[in-house]
C-alpha cells in the first residue's frame, strides 16, 4: 500500500464531531442518528439491490418495515449491492487471495478487508476515506488505554472489535491472525504507512506461530499495551504466571470473542494490568467500547443496533435478543441496512456512572474453547487456540462451516456437512493441515477423525460453535 486511504481533513472533522457527541444528551444522539440514517437512505439509490428493496418507499416511512438482509444475500449480489460500479467482486476476490497485497489501497481510494467465515460464509468489505476517518475518530476518542502520554492514532484490534489511541511512549503488540486481508492486519498496515515511525513502536505477532516462538518475540519487544483475543490473552497469561513470558503491559485490550469474568480476572492478575474489552465486527469496526466502569457503550451516533427476536421483532431492554440487526450510518459505498449480524445482545439503555449517554449493552458473541494436547516435551501440554485452528481450516482448506471438537487428549473430530468424494477429499486436506499446525506448535502427533454429512451445531449466539471440547476432553 504505497498511498494509504487517509484524509486528514475528514479525520479532523470526524474527531470534532465525535468529541462533541461523546457526552451529549441522549436526545442529541438520536438526532444525529436520524440525520445520518436519512443521508444513508438517500445515498443507497446508487445500489441496484437497495433500489429494489426500497421500491415504493418515500418520504417518512417505517424504517422497521425494511426487510433485514444477510451476508449470504449481499455477497451473492455483490456487484448490485455496492454503489460504485468500479467495485467488482471478481477483482476484489483476486486481491484478497494474495496475502502480499493486504492493505493495498484499492483503486487508490478504498480500504478492503475480508471477514472470517464464522457465520458460514466469508465477506468482503470496502471502506472509503470518510468511513475510515469516522472509525479512527470513534476509537481515538472513546476506546483507548488509560492515557499517560500524548497520543497518535493506531488500530490494534480492528475486526476483533477494538482500537486505541497510541501513546507516544507506548509499545503496542497486536497478537492476531496475520498474513491475510483481515481487518486487523489491513488496518494495522494502513496506520504504519501513515505514520512510518510506528514500525518501531507497534508490531503485529502471528497467533499461528509456535507458543515458544511467540513468547520469545514478545519478550524481545517488551510491549506496554497488548491487544489480542481473550482466548489468546488467557494462554499468554498462563505463560506469564509460569515465568516464561516476561512482559509488563500496563493495559491489555481484548476483543473478537466473549470475555468471561474468569478470563478477565486471570489476565489482570497475571499481568497486573488494566483490562479493557470492546465489540466490533468487519461490518463496523468500533461498535462498542468499554468505559472505566466496565460498561460496554454503543457508538450510537454512527451505528444503529436493533436487538430482535426470532421473528425479527424488537425485544425490550433487559431481554436477550435472538440476533441483532446492524445499520452502518457512515459507509455509503457498501451500504448495510438492517443487516443480520447473528450475535445476541442485551440492551440496557442509557445511564452510566462514567457520564456517557451512549447506550449500554451486553454481548454474547463467539465463545470457542481452547484445546490442550500433549506436547513433545514430557509433562507439558500445547494450547491450540480457536482463532488459529479456524484460520488454518479457512485459509488453507477453504472450509468455513464446520465444527472441530476435542475427543480425548490427542484426538480431534471434524464435523462437516459435505458428502461423498468431495467430503473425503476435504477431510484429507483438513487432516493434513491440522496435524502440520499442531506439530509446528510443539505438539505430539494428533489424530483427526471426521464425521461427514453432519449439520454443524449452532450455539446460543446464533453462530456456529466451531471449536469445542467434549466433556471428557
Amino acid at each position: 500500500m504505497k498511498r494509504p486511504v487517509f484524509d486528514p481533513l475528514q479525520l479532523q472533522s470526524a474527531l470534532l464531531d465525535v468529541q462533541a457527541a461523546s457526552h451529549a444528551p441522549a436526545a442529541a444522539l438520536i438526532r444525529r442518528q436520524q440525520m445520518r440514517l436519512a443521508h444513508l437512505l438517500a445515498a443507497v439509490q446508487g445500489s441496484r439491490l437497495y433500489q429494489e428493496r426500497l421500491q415504493g418507499q418515500s418520504g417518512a416511512f417505517d424504517f422497521q418495515s425494511i426487510a433485514p438482509v444477510t451476508r449470504a444475500e449481499l455477497m451473492a449480489r455483490f456487484d448490485d449491492w455496492v454503489t460504485d460500479p468500479a467495485l467488482r467482486l471478481d477483482d476484489l476476490q483476486a486481491l484478497t487471495r494474495d496475502p502480499a497485497r493486504a492493505g493495498e489501497a484499492w483503486l487508490g481510494r478504498y480500504v478492503v478487508w475480508e471477514s472470517s467465515g464464522t457465520s458460514g460464509q466469508p465477506g468482503i468489505f470496502v471502506q472509503d476515506a470518510r468511513a475510515m476517518a469516522v472509525y479512527d475518530a470513534l476509537e481515538a476518542t472513546r476506546q483507548r488505554p488509560p492515557a499517560r502520554a500524548p497520543a497518535l492514532p493506531f488500530w490494534p484490534l480492528a475486526a476483533l472489535g477494538g482500537f486505541d489511541w497510541l501513546g507516544a511512549s507506548d509499545r503496542h503488540a497486536l497478537v492476531t491472525a496475520t498474513g491475510g486481508h483481515f481487518a486487523s492486519t489491513v488496518s494495522f498496515e494502513r496506520l504504519r504507512t501513515i505514520n512510518p515511525w510506528l514500525a518501531l513502536n507497534a508490531r503485529s505477532f502471528s497467533v499461528l506461530q509456535a507458543p515458544d516462538t511467540l513468547v520469545a518475540a514478545l519478550n524481545d519487544f517488551r510491549p506496554t499495551v497488548l491487544a489480542t483475543y481473550p482466548t489468546a490473552a488467557a494462554v499468554l497469561a498462563d505463560e506469564a504466571l509460569a515465568g516464561r513470558l516476561r512482559i509488563a503491559p500496563r493495559c491489555v485490550m481484548m476483543g473478537g470473542e466473549s470475555v468471561s469474568p474468569a478470563v478477565r480476572q486471570h489476565v489482570a492478575r497475571a499481568f497486573r494490568a488494566v483490562v479493557r474489552s470492546s465489540y466490533g465486527t468487519s461490518e463496523f469496526l468500533p461498535i462498542a467500547w468499554e468505559c472505566a466502569h466496565g460498561q460496554l457503550h454503543v457508538n450510537a451516533d454512527w451505528v444503529l443496533l436493533e436487538p430482535v427476536d426470532e421473528q425479527q421483532r424488537p425485544v425490550p431492554p433487559g431481554q436477550r435478543s435472538d440476533t441483532v440487526l446492524l445499520t452502518n450510518l457512515v459507509n455509503t459505498v457498501q451500504p448495510l441496512i438492517r443487516y443480520d449480524l447473528g450475535d445476541r445482545i442485551t440492551w440496557h439503555g442509557s445511564g452510566c456512572a462514567c457520564g456517557s449517554a451512549l447506550p449500554v449493552i451486553e454481548v454474547l458473541g463467539r465463545h470457542d474453547d481452547v484445546m490442550h494436547v500433549p506436547a513433545c516435551q514430557s509433562g507439558r501440554t500445547v494450547a491450540l487456540l480457536p482463532l488459529a485452528l479456524c484460520t488454518v481450516l479457512e485459509e488453507e482448506c477453504g472450509v468455513f462451516d464446520f465444527q472441530l471438537r476435542q475427543q480425548g487428549p490427542d484426538t480431534l473430530v471434524l464435523r462437516l456437512g459435505l458428502h461423498g468424494e468431495q467430503g473425503a477429499a476435504t477431510v484429507e486436506r483438513c487432516r493434513d493441515a491440522l496435524q502440520r499446525f499442531a506439530s509446528a506448535q510443539g505438539a505430539q502427533p494428533i489424530r483427526v477423525l471426521a464425521e461427514l454429512g453432519c449439520e454443524v451445531p449452532r450455539g446460543r449466539s446464533g453462530k456456529a460453535c466451531r471449536v469445542a471440547l467434549d466433556a471428557a476432553a
